[in-house]
């Protein structure tokens, strides 16, 4: 391989060789920005000078740059040095699937696990029109965190194939099947329309997944030949023997989905990756089944039948006078499950809602509470008892989220609107009682001698508070050990004696992210146990997510200690990586959670005035916070995975082409970010040293800098045109989000713009500077405002609610949402001392909204171009409402353990 090991590519330097293919060379380099290791993938200079390969290189780099997802092997940068081309990407301990098949076939369960994974990593990439076409052991990473799906070199959206790329211009080497006249190993996993020369489609990923399935369940290629030619007629014309003739212990409905898979023709094989991962995660979760148990192996002797005869019949004693004796007890309870659908017409906002939360059984079991929203977004709580056929919603609750119960289960605690309150669990109660300020609730817990700890969420350093139930002053309840690398507490759950208590703590290094037990009578805390997940206590175990499964651990109360392994309770249960919340709650027997849904994806669409779609930018992601720049041709955007542990990060998009570049890397949450007037650099917050300071960044050297550090969170709004001027946020514990203003030149001293006792946010300086929009809650909702600058005299625009003000290119009018959905618009005219506002009107219903998309508290729906036209976030499909999933007398399902 070319490159010696010390070789620097950048700010990446060269460890050692890890493979070379046909389509470059890999190296293991260590990133000295970041200090971790990676993998770099390099263009040999030969190649280089092939356009076509070099097309291909790149096209595998603007792939796998729009696929993030925990089993696609993730992109970090690109780069060119001295005429070498090179992808930067995540450093992957393990073995290829390949490697392992040499030992044997896989244990089924591994197959179905592995099978999973690769069928959801392949959703992936066919929900953003990418069909990966070179799908086979080679590409599969076996690693401690599952599978990981490699190399997109062939990647490439919906498009015809042609037939010599197919059979020659392969992107990885494979050894050989005979010596003279050898075929790449890649053919042996094409489906026949790929040797046809036919347009390929998700269909054929599947056909390739399926020859994959066969071979880990076999240890044997699903289709073989002497030669090419034969390869290629065993593929177009043969079906490969059954799994059993290879497994006889091999339960038919594998078979059955396998040569689903291996359908001749696309339209008779599972139609998306989608359904062939509901297949196998059926085939997981219920293997029990008769029709899905192993054969039974072949009849054999009757000198070696006697044996086993007898023996089965002592068995068969055994169990009646088991049988027998059982009578005589009480049946034990088994597991019974249902689904709570949401009321009316509505959805539940908790479903990866990053501001919602989970829904929350009562101590007694026998009432849920939730957050739901109407077809116009509006949410409120709801209490759905067990014994009633529909849930009541509690009035004054607009906006809730996070519900926790009290002891007795008379009140609910929940945030809304940058409060912590409590409420009376009924369809009639007095009105919600406020107990403290917060900036972004992540989680309360109310114990038995009424205290109640709650997470501010990303502000004050993320530390977990305490306040009575019956009111008063919040205090600080933990400390945060910053030299240690915490970064931030959520996720409180007193224990039954009401002093000590549970919480996440959140680590700079995701994987030392745990729970700890902490004490209302003192600072010392314990380790419990390594989890990235919110928590709940009953029936004696102690229960957390870990990746997609819910699991149980016996939990000793008074001593602390963990007995035994957890065991698993639950499969795909909803969550929002970036902050470790998941959804579920349980109390005694009763198990409520939510299961995976759709609709984390969201477009970036052109509506005109009247909300007809003109157009997208950039692909579907998980993006959030998009801002234009000045001239309109790029828009910042925040993107992230709502499923892995990645952190959002800035990208740029062009608005023509829809190309992005990503900004920012890190550990650490970037959000948020407002162009300078030139555009030329960024303002953005971010959470690097535990709460969110302000950062810039030129666009020219990428450097970071940073703009403001002080001792509360702060979230950047927006610059005046003359550059002078930053508008931010500042959350302070005393007065909540106010507006502040940050002089770029002469004393850059900070002053406040507009600081109250109620929660400002939003702010946008007119295009003439003189105003500032803003919104207030000061009116019991969120309304917009204008404020004079820099005097600060107020003025009251919207009547029935508003939110994310933004202004037109000249100033005359000043849009905002309100409620419903409904874009607004109001000409104004600040020529005069005071500015002269007209009738307010609506333009149209703003599309429905990503779920995910308010993660961070961030306005994310939309923003104003030069031109008029507006860009707007928008849901990438609707989909049906995701129910509750109950789960009567859940442990009995732990095998009594």
């Amino acid at each position: 391989m070319g490159l010696p090991p010390g070789t620097k590519l950048g700010p990446y330097q060269v460890l050692a060789p890890l493979g070379a293919g046909g389509m470059g060379e890999v190296y293991k380099a260590r990133d000295t920005r970041l200090e971790r290791t990676v993998a770099i993938k390099v263009l040999p200079q030969r190649l280089s000078a092939s356009p076509e390969v070099r097309q291909r290189f790149e096209r595998e780099a603007k792939t796998i740059s729009q696929l993030s997802h925990p089993h696609i092997c993730a992109l970090y940068d690109v780069g060119n040095q001295d005429g070498v081309e090179y992808l930067v990407m995540e450093y992957l301990e393990g073995e290829t699937l390949a490697d392992r098949l040499v030992k044997g076939p896989l244990p089924l369960e591994q197959v179905l696990r592995c099978g999973i994974e690769t069928a959801d990593a392949l959703d992936k990439a066919h929900r953003q029109r990418i069909v990966h076409r070179d799908l086979k052991p080679g590409n599969v990473m076996l690693t401690k965190s599952g599978v990981k799906l490699l190399d997109f070199g062939l990647a490439k959206a919906w498009a015809p194939v042609s037939s010599a790329s197919s059979l020659t211009a392969l992107p990885t080497q494979a050894p050989a099947l005979t010596a003279e006249g050898t075929l790449l190993g890649t053919l042996q996993y094409m489906a026949p329309e790929q040797l046809e020369g036919k347009e390929a489609d998700a269909r054929t990923d599947v056909f390739a997944l399926g020859t994959v399935l066969y071979e880990m369940a076999t240890g044997r290629k699903a289709f073989s030949g002497g030669s090419q030619a034969s390869l290629i007629s065993a593929i177009m014309s043969s079906e490969p023997p059954s799994l059993s003739t290879h497994q006889p212990m091999s339960p038919p409905a594998l078979d059955r989905i396998v040569r689903t898979c291996l359908a001749k023709d696309p339209e008779d094989r599972w139609q998306t990756a989608r359904d062939m991962a509901l297949q196998l995660r059926w085939l997981l979760e219920a293997g029990s089944h008769p029709e899905i148990a192993p054969r039974p192996v072949a009849r054999r002797g009757l000198r070696q039948a006697i044996p086993w005869a007898i023996a089965g019949l002592c068995l068969a004693l055994l169990l009646f006078a088991i049988f027998l004796a059982s009578r005589r007890q009480a049946e034990q309870p088994r597991t019974v499950r249902a689904f709570i659908p949401p009321p009316g017409k509505s959805v539940f906002h908790f479903a990866g809602e990053a501001n919602s939360g989970p829904v929350t059984v009562s101590p007694d079991g026998r009432r849920l509470a939730f957050v739901a929203a109407d077809q116009d977004g509006r949410t409120q709580l709801w209490v759905r008892p067990l014994d009633a056929l529909e849930a009541f919603p509690i009035p004054r609750t607009e906006s809730a989220s996070f519900p926790f119960w009290s002891p007795d289960g008379r009140f609910l605690g929940f945030f809304a609107n940058g409060k912590l309150r409590t409420v009376e669990a009924s369809d009639s109660p007095a009105p919600p009682r406020v107990l403290a300020d917060v900036f972004e609730g992540r989680g309360g817990s109310w114990s038995i001698n009424g205290t109640i700890l709650y997470s501010h969420g990303y502000s004050h350093r993320g530390l977990l508070y305490r306040v009575s139930s019956s009111g008063g002053k919040s205090a600080a309840a933990t400390t945060l050990d910053e030299k240690g690398g915490e970064q931030g507490h959520c996720w409180p759950l007193f224990l039954p004696d009401g002093r000590r208590f549970l919480y996440n703590v959140r680590f700079a290094d995701a994987a030392r992210n745990a729970i700890y037990a902490g004490s209302l009578d003192s600072d010392e805390k314990t380790f419990v146990l390594r989890a990235d997940s919110n928590m709940a206590f009953a029936a004696g175990y102690l229960l957390f997510r870990q990746g997609e499964r819910l699991l149980a651990a016996r939990l000793d109360a008074r001593t602390l200690a963990i007995a035994g392994e957890p065991l698993p309770v639950a499969e795909r249960v909803e969550y929002f990586a970036p902050t470790g919340g998941s959804i579920f709650s349980a109390s005694g027997s009763v198990l409520a959670y939510s299961a995976q849904g759709e609709g984390w994806l969201s477009r970036l669409v052109w509506l005109d005035r009247t909300g007809k779609e003109l157009g997208t930018v950039g692909p579907p992601a998980n993006n959030f916070s998009g801002r234009l720049s000045p001239d309109g041709t790029r828009v910042a955007l925040s993107l992230m995975d709502a499923r892995s542990s990645a952190k959002p990060q800035l990208w740029i998009y062009e608005t023509s082409r829809g190309t992005g570049t990503q900004l920012t890397y890190g550990d650490w949450v970037n959000v948020w970010a407002v162009w300078s007037p030139d555009g030329g650099r960024l303002v953005f917050a971010s959470s690097r040293k535990g709460k969110w300071d302000l950062y810039e960044i030129g666009l020219r050297d990428r450097e970071e800098r940073v703009l403001l550090e002080s001792g509360n969170s702060k979230l950047p709004n927006g610059f005046s045109r003359d550059g002078r001027f930053l508008l931010y946020e500042e959350i302070d514990p005393q007065t909540n989000r106010d507006i502040k203003v940050l002089p770029l030149t002469g004393d850059r001293r900070p002053r406040a713009l507009v600081a109250t006792p109620f929660d400002e946010r939003s702010a946008q300086f007119s295009p003439d500077g003189r105003f500032v929009a803003y919104v207030s809650d000061e009116p019991g909702r969120n309304e917009v405002y204008l404020a004079a600058f820099p005097e600060g005299a107020r003025r009251r625009v919207s009547t029935e609610g508003g939110s994310q003000p933004r202004w037109s290119a000249d100033g005359r009018e000043l849009f905002y949402i309100a409620p419903g959905r409904k874009l607004t618009a109001v000409t104004v005219d600040t020529r005069g001392a005071e500015p002269v506002l007209g009738q307010a009107r609506t333009l149209f219903q703003m599309p429905p909204l990503a779920r995910g998309g308010t993660a961070f508290g961030v306005p994310t729906k939309y923003d104003v171009s030069p031109d008029g036209r507006f860009l707007v976030h928008a849901r990438l499909a609707e989909e049906a409402p995701v129910p509750i999933t109950l789960v009567l007398n859940w442990t009995a399902g732990l095998g009594g353990r």
